[in-house]
């Protein structure tokens, strides 16, 4: 064993227990990253922006950095996604993509990469703290990590905070090894991991680097101002330069060779090197203060108004999203404190370079991120943590500060410790029992130590699980028929809630980057937008899925799905029939057949049992043609209204009682002319209405759930090639 208990990683032979134990450490934390993935998040998460990772990481393994949609862009748009021109590319760097895509690739399951990346974190941590005091206080902090809310929720999902964190992490292991050792290959793989973090997210590298390059900056010019440059016959050589300018200048160059790439990615997406995919996706979104904007969301983004929102999402950080809540964030601070006056502890000492380094995270990160105001954003109401996404994975912004604060807990806790051993409260402890029942108290006391800290950790977690096990069970809910249908070469039709966006929220119905797979999802939009996405596919099995029901934020509003066969009727004359069913007391009803520009109307009193509506459809026009109840059938002969070449045709029957009370049935088919025959896409969309005639998906029929209605609810049509 060596003497100096300090981690050295340029000697394999100085290994004890506390390297076995982290390595456990970083296994176990990767297996419950894996666990959560799977069990929390099977559907993904409510931050839709997973979806787009993952469809990223498909496009890369089939070499596209764009999907090529063409007239077709706004039925297959993704959330996030850029239109220009008939293709379609993220807003969001390819970096966290391509890192799900190895395990994409390799095992056919992307939360490996989840996992590998807690894992790999976890270690890098480990290494930081044995760095920056020894080989214990790196197994605490990594356990401090790993058990952090933040890192087990923020880590389970496809979201870019932890994979640049490990980025960011991997740069600073590099950089430390390198000045440690001198070593030139470290300093270029600092250069090369920074520059990916740059990559996949610019703003939250150079946050984190911050501290490291006023650094470098300061060493290489101590060393210029001692030694100079030193100049021979040939003139300047670079491996004649001192260390410090050899090293850093290869991190430079690592890190300016991928800048260089995140330019050349602008440029061949965006068409200029200095403008970034998410500008073009809103301009007015970035750092900086004044007025922002992103989609139909905007405020003023002021300094007081950023400090609020930044204090808030610190506030949070320190007392629900960091292991132990406050208990862990006062060792840090006690182990902050303990670093500044550079204890020794039984030849210990503190290794100022590494705890500057990292403390200067406190500074560089909280600072930067007042310029940016996604931390506004990610704070529904700014007061409330268990409102907005913050309440689903905390204020993942400052993911990269949960470096410092484990390494810093971890040096409180181990001070704590040892302080207690070494008192003199102790001494007295020790000479009153013998040496063995000392120490089966000692580890009393750690193991109580440990159970405090890990129930108030586990109190934490109880409430972001919850917010994220709700989603998921309603997202179960609505994908039941999906999931149990077998598609074969299919097209789905599905809705947009929230806008004319794919996987927002419906993350899971994704199509692959050829917009060829066995079933492809289009929008479901206009009759000339739905036929256009039927010609592009005419081979296929069509349908629609649909939900009675609003679709809402909130995860207690389930929705009642369906999954529909479609077919494509065509004729030189269709006719229809559609028969309702109808309660008692119903004094009268009205029978409506339209279109966007015309209507025609029938009005039938007192109908019994059930109305049956027979109507017609023609390349030029629709009708009424007879309307039947009981034993009563009239021939209607009513006004024929014209039909566009794509239009809607919709037939509404409304009930009305002698109290004034309404309920309507209403079916709206899209249907497409040639001017030689016409044609429509069948069954069509089908509601129920209490007292209006227009309801969107919250009457949506639902005509194989017999609860969904009240018993006396039928509503039947067919559509037939007539005679």
């Amino acid at each position: 064993m060596a003497s100096d208990p300090r981690f050295r990683p340029d000697r394999l032979a100085d290994l004890d227990r506390e390297v076995w134990l982290a390595a456990t450490v970083a296994a176990l934390s990767g297996a419950v990253v894996l666990f959560i993935a799977l069990a929390v998040f099977p559907y993904h998460s409510t931050n839709h922006d997973e979806g787009v990772y993952l469809l990223q990481a498909a496009m890369l393994l089939e070499g596209q950095l764009e999907l090529q949609a063409g007239e077709l862009a706004e039925a297959f748009r993704p959330w996030f996604f850029i239109e220009d021109g008939g293709r379609l590319y993220s807003k969001y760097s390819p970096v966290p993509a391509a890192m799900y895509a190895v395990s994409m690739a390799i095992f056919g399951e992307p939360r490996v990469t989840l996992a590998a990346l807690a894992a790999g974190s976890t270690g890098l941590v480990y290494w930081l703290g044995a760095t920056a005091v020894d080989r214990r206080v790196g197994f605490v902090a990594a356990a401090l990590f790993a058990a952090a809310p933040m890192t087990l929720l923020t880590s389970s999902v496809f979201l870019p905070y932890a994979p640049t964190t490990f980025l960011n992490l991997s740069f600073a292991v590099a950089y430390l090894y390198g000045v440690r050792t001198g070593s030139t290959r470290a300093a270029a793989a600092a250069g090369i991991a920074i520059g990916l973090a740059f990559f996949a997210r610019p703003y939250t590298a150079v946050l984190f680097a911050a501290p490291f390059i006023g650094h470098a900056l300061w060493t290489v010019g101590g060393s210029l101002r001692r030694d100079g440059l030193p100049m021979g016959r040939g003139g300047l050589r670079f491996a004649s330069l001192p260390d410090p300018v050899r090293r850093n200048t290869l991190t430079a160059l690592g890190g300016l060779a991928f800048v260089g790439l995140t330019l050349a990615y602008n440029l061949r997406l965006t068409g200029s090197p200095l403008v970034f995919p998410y500008q073009v996706f809103a301009p007015l979104d970035g750092p900086g203060f004044g007025y922002r904007e992103i989609l139909d969301h905007s405020v003023d983004y002021t300094l007081p108004l950023a400090a609020e929102a930044n204090s808030y999402a610190l506030r949070y950080l320190g007392t629900r999203w960091f292991t132990g809540g406050l208990l862990g964030t006062a060792a840090a601070a006690v182990g902050l404190g303990v670093a500044v006056r550079r204890w020794r502890w039984s030849g210990t000492r503190i290794d100022s370079t590494t705890s500057l380094l990292l403390a200067g995270l406190f500074v560089s990160v909280p600072l930067g991120n007042l310029a940016f105001w996604g931390n506004y954003n990610m704070l529904a109401t700014l007061s409330d943590p268990t409102n907005g996404l913050v309440a689903h994975f905390g204020p993942f912004y400052y993911f990269d500060l949960l470096v410092p604060l484990s390494i810093f807990a971890a040096i409180g806790f181990v001070a704590g410790w040892r302080w207690l051993r070494d008192s003199r409260l102790a001494d007295r402890f020790a000479a009153r029992t013998t040496d063995a029942t000392a120490r089966r108290l000692a580890v009393a006391a750690l193991v109580v130590s440990v159970l405090v800290v890990g129930g108030a950790n586990a109190a934490l977690l109880a409430d972001p699980f919850e917010e994220n096990v709700e989603p998921t069970q309603k997202f179960a809910a609505a994908y039941e028929p999906i999931e149990e249908a077998d598609f074969e070469n299919a097209l789905v039709f599905i809705p947009d809630p929230y806008g004319p966006w794919q996987n927002h929220p419906f993350q899971s119905l994704r199509n692959d980057p050829g917009l060829d797979g066995e079933v492809v999802y289009a929008l479901d939009r206009d009759p000339a937008g739905d036929f256009a996405v039927l010609d592009a596919y005419p081979n296929r099995t069509y349908y629609r899925y649909d939900y009675r029901g609003e679709w809402t934020p909130n995860p207690e509003d389930y929705v009642s799905p369906k999954l529909e066969a479609l077919a494509v009727r065509r004729s030189p004359t269709l006719a229809g029939e559609s028969t309702i069913g109808v309660p008692n007391r119903i004094s009268r009803a009205t029978v409506r057949l339209e279109t966007d520009d015309n209507a025609t109307s029938y009005d039938l009193q007192t109908p019994t049992d059930s109305i049956t509506v027979d109507w017609r459809l023609t390349p030029n026009e629709t009708r009424l043609d007879a309307v039947s109840t009981g034993d009563r059938s009239v021939a209607v002969n009513g006004t024929a209204i014209a039909v566009d070449d794509a239009d809607e045709v919709r037939l509404l029957i409304t009930l009305v009682d002698p109290e004034g009370s309404s309920f309507t049935y209403r079916q709206e088919a899209a249907v497409r002319s040639d001017g030689r025959e016409v044609e429509a896409v069948w069954p069509p969309e089908r509601s129920v209405c209490r007292l209006v005639t227009l309801c969107g998906s919250e009457g949506t029929y639902l005509p194989d759930d017999p609860d969904a209605h009240p018993s006396w609810v039928g509503f039947e049509t067919e559509l037939e090639p007539a005679a």
